[in-house]
């Protein structure tokens, strides 16, 4: 059984995508340009230029699937803040960031009303510093 989640082991790593795809795609960029050092040519270029366009594409994809993810926890943090926060707050609700809403997405219902209002009052604008204030970790395993 996997060790219950928490601020130091909650970030998602996938070792097919880091641990293998992306070292071969860099692998590779070095590897054709070495090529085009060595020989000259067009197809070498081409070679190249190929390398990078799939770094790019598998970083960006990486990239895009991540943003998906922030606006997917924006809209469900917005409908559990608008059930957990007192009235005072709740008006206070479309201030939010992006990243202070992942933030505060790890927080316990008995904590995130009080952890909320800090974030707002003293401006704390860090996702990763507001996780770090979680004191009541929630998990979340259907990260990206």
């Amino acid at each position: 059984m996997a060790a219950p989640q928490t601020f130091e082991n909650h970030a998602r790593v996938v070792p097919a995508y880091h641990f293998v795809a992306l070292p071969i795609f860099a692998l590779n960029i070095l590897w054709q340009t070495y090529t085009l050092v060595r020989h000259p040519s067009a197809a070498a270029v081409v070679g190249l230029l190929v390398a990078l366009a799939l770094a790019i594409l598998a970083l960006y994809a990486r990239v895009f699937a991540l943003t998906a993810q922030d606006r997917v926890i924006r809209l469900e943090m917005r409908l559990r803040l608008r059930e957990q926060l007192p009235a005072d707050l709740q008006s206070r609700i479309p201030a939010f960031t992006v990243d202070q809403l992942v933030g505060l997405r790890f927080a316990s219902d008995a904590e995130l009303a009080e952890l909320a209002r800090t974030v707002l009052r003293d401006h704390i604008a860090d996702r990763t510093a507001i996780k770090k204030m979680v004191k009541n970790w929630q998990a979340d395993d259907l990260r990206v």
